[in-house]
């Protein structure tokens, strides 16, 4: 498949929709090229991904949240990075942020042409198309390369073994962030399994920072580490202690079994930022020395970081959270306690490849709701509304729960309606996929 790009080179010329619209055209979800198909790629574009130093993060919640924070604290030590996380919520340039700010749309339409003629290019050689994620990885490193950043703090997409960002050879760290059961027919049905696919990003004597909540994570990624001579930064969840929680923001400290920090402030309500934040900090300290990050840096970009959709108060009362798996939605109802001992509505959906019977199971059975609004993100992966809603009921009338569950189909009327039903006072959580949460951005006023 091709991009049908306009020919003119002027850029001012030339369609940004419908640029976006082919890009988006490319499948999403299929088989993946192997790595050498996107060595040939990039080196085709000049190898971009090699003209700066770079923070590799993997992992199955948090990935985005711990790459903010390091590029947060990069930017206030003063240099120049650039943000590659994936998806986007509103527009696909947030996907290539600039020194803390989306990639404007002039050179985002240039790396895509130039991306687009090496695309075309392999494909007279008899080569596959580039997948959607190695076009907008490409993209990104083609930006980043123009733009002449220090840093850039690279997400995975999907794993880390295979996964097209692994091409990156020399990375300064990695980071894997918390692990769980997640895309199980791609990655394993096991946390050792999908462990060990996260593991891939590791590279040879380049240290690694992970969490390591989890026994059967830790073993598998000192394995390993050991066999490529990485040092290992493991981070305790129980060496975080949070001294205070408004909801808006949390105070807290962390030890590191060599230093105990003093008080580090994050501008999030949820608990789970903490380990994130945790991980960073394990990450900057890891460069710390070499790249001379006062402690003031540390501290100023914590407290300034942005990151959208993750227990995101848009306004009072109401919260944006891209729980989009078990875990995340475990995490996400620990945040909501944090916040709110009364009974809350929630506005929830997800896409259909997520396990949505425990989702149901531990929402209901764990959280403490009035009423349930249930919607449906639009497009192929998006659960019918009245299938979800028939396992909401089931899990209710299993618990015995007096509770409300009502079905809008369409997004914004389903969040126009839960604002109209809060009462004053009362809180509203929007949880569940990315695509809801980016919806409901645009609808709420976006983030640009």
């Amino acid at each position: 498949m091709c991009l049908n790009l306009p020919q003119t080179k002027d850029v001012r010329m030339r369609s940004y929709e419908e640029i976006v619209k082919a890009i988006l055209e490319i499948p999403k979800f299929t088989t993946k090229n192997n790595l050498e198909h996107t060595r040939e790629l990039f080196e085709r574009l000049g190898s971009p991904q090699e003209q700066f130093k770079v923070i590799h993060v993997a992992g199955s919640n948090g990935k985005g949240s711990v790459c903010a924070f390091i590029d947060s604290v990069l930017r206030q030590a003063g240099r120049r990075t650039g943000l590659f996380t994936s998806p986007h919520l509103v527009c696909i340039e947030e996907r290539f942020v600039l020194q803390g700010e989306i990639c404007n749309r002039n050179l985002f339409v240039s790396a895509a042409e130039k991306v687009a003629q090496a695309a075309e290019e392999m494909t007279k050689n008899g080569l596959p198309y580039p997948t959607f994620f190695e076009f907008i990885f490409a993209v990104g490193m083609v930006i980043f390369a123009k733009e002449q950043v220090e840093y850039a703090i690279v997400e995975t997409g999907l794993g880390g073994r295979l996964d097209a960002t692994n091409i990156i050879q020399n990375p300064q760290l990695t980071v894997i962030t918390s692990i769980s059961l997640e895309h199980t027919e791609i990655l394993g049905d096991t946390i050792s399994k999908i462990a060990s696919e996260k593991a891939g990003i590791i590279k040879s004597q380049v240290p690694v920072v992970f969490d390591a909540s989890l026994p059967e994570v830790r073993q598998v990624i000192k394995e390993r580490a050991d066999k490529l001579e990485a040092p290992l930064f493991p981070v305790f969840p129980e060496n975080i202690k949070i001294l205070l929680n408004t909801g808006k923001k949390i105070a807290f400290s962390y030890d590191s079994g060599y230093d105990v920090t003093a008080t580090l402030e994050i501008p999030f309500g949820a608990p789970y930022q903490t380990q994130n934040a945790a991980l960073a900090l394990e990450a900057l300290n890891c460069i710390a020395d070499k790249e001379c990050i006062a402690r003031e840096a540390i501290i100023q970009g914590f407290a300034c970081v942005q990151w959208k959709g993750r227990m995101e108060q848009v306004a009072p009362g109401v919260y944006f959270d891209g729980a989009h798996n078990s875990d995340g939605i475990v995490k996400f109802l620990e945040a909501t306690e944090q916040i709110t001992d009364q009974p809350g509505i929630l506005l929830f959906s997800m896409v259909k490849e997520k396990d949505y019977h425990y989702a149901a199971e531990i929402l209901l059975g764990q959280g403490n709701w009035e009423e349930v609004i249930l919607t449906s993100v639009p497009g192929i992966r998006g659960i019918e509304v009245r299938k979800l809603s028939e396992v909401f009921q089931q899990k209710a009338e299993h618990h015995q729960l007096r509770i409300r569950i009502t079905e809008i189909e369409e997004i914004g009327k389903a969040y126009a309606y839960a604002l109209s039903v809060r009462r004053p006072g009362q809180t509203l959580f929007c949880a569940g996929s990315l695509y809801l949460i980016g919806e409901l951005e645009r609808i709420a006023g976006g983030i640009i």
